[in-house]
């Protein structure tokens, strides 16, 4: 069974740091471009940032220079470093996983085949 295991949220406080953590099973993630999406309330999921299977990586405008994306494939893992965290930046985060998307398709939730349950994150004093 295909599945993702999403960890690493919680609350903390304006500027601070959170480490989350995507973990596959029942796949081997190396081939596979990798994106955290996240999601407030009833909105459309939002996505925030990619790992291709390549390595090249992307971030959404909001977040560039404070988060970083990386994988580790031997242990089929998928990380998201977020530091200098904003109250904006509350939302639950999910990762999904797709086969050679598309570059027009990086942010489109539709694109892809795979999600994790997500993991909540709060940014609030």
């Amino acid at each position: 069974q295909l599945q993702f295991v999403e960890s690493g949220g919680g609350l903390v406080q304006p500027g601070g740091s959170l480490r989350l953590s995507c973990v596959a099973s029942g796949f081997t993630m190396d081939s596979y471009d990798i994106t955290w999406f996240r999601q407030v309330g009833g909105k459309e999921r939002e996505g925030v940032s990619c790992v291709r299977s390549g390595g090249p990586t992307y971030y959404i405008d909001s977040v560039k220079g404070r988060f970083t994306i990386s994988r580790d494939n031997a242990k089929n893992t998928v990380y998201l470093q977020m530091n200098d965290l904003k109250p904006e930046d509350t939302a639950i985060y999910y990762c999904a996983a797709r086969q050679n998307v598309n570059p027009w398709e990086i942010w489109l939730q539709s694109a892809y085949s795979f999600w994790g349950q997500g993991t909540q994150v709060t940014v609030s004093a």
